[in-house]
């Protein structure tokens, strides 16, 4: 994967950590506004994963980058979106597997993981790239009269 700069998620935390991977997938807009995208077409997805926190892990990770790779690729890669029905629908537009929605995905994903974890760090940002020149960004929205996300 080619060296990015990717766009800066703010922040208040001492530690951020960015996961760069790739995953081939297949997928189509059941849509009409979709255009050519209602057929079934496949993307390599370039994803960069942004993890933020002040207390490291009892091995003195943040997030394993491994453990972040492992939860979105061994999931999505070489697969039909679509098919993937706890995460996308065919009826509910707001879970259409558009990239907006794949981005969202991703992050709800790797949160419901970290919040598994004792040291609880937040995604703060999910990049997804679905072509060359198309991308999507997803922050989650922080909550009123907090410093962090959700």
């Amino acid at each position: 994967m080619l060296q990015q700069i990717y766009p800066q998620a703010s922040h208040p935390y001492s530690y951020e950590l960015n996961k760069d991977f790739q995953f081939a997938a297949a997928h189509y807009v059941p849509a009409e506004e979709a255009g050519k995208c209602r057929r079934l077409h496949g993307h390599t997805y370039y994803a960069n994963v942004t993890v933020a926190g002040d207390e490291l892990d009892d091995t003195g990770f943040l997030v394993n980058f491994a453990v972040i790779k492992r939860l979105i690729h061994d999931r999505f890669d070489h697969s039909v979106l679509n098919d993937d029905q706890e995460s996308f629908s065919g009826t509910l537009p707001d879970r259409f597997p558009t990239t907006e929605v794949v981005a969202r995905t991703i992050y709800e994903i790797v949160q419901r993981y970290l919040d598994g974890t004792a040291n609880r760090p937040e995604c703060v940002q999910v990049f997804l790239r679905e072509t060359p020149t198309s991308y999507c960004l997803y922050r989650p929205k922080r909550k009123a009269g907090s410093d962090v996300n959700r």
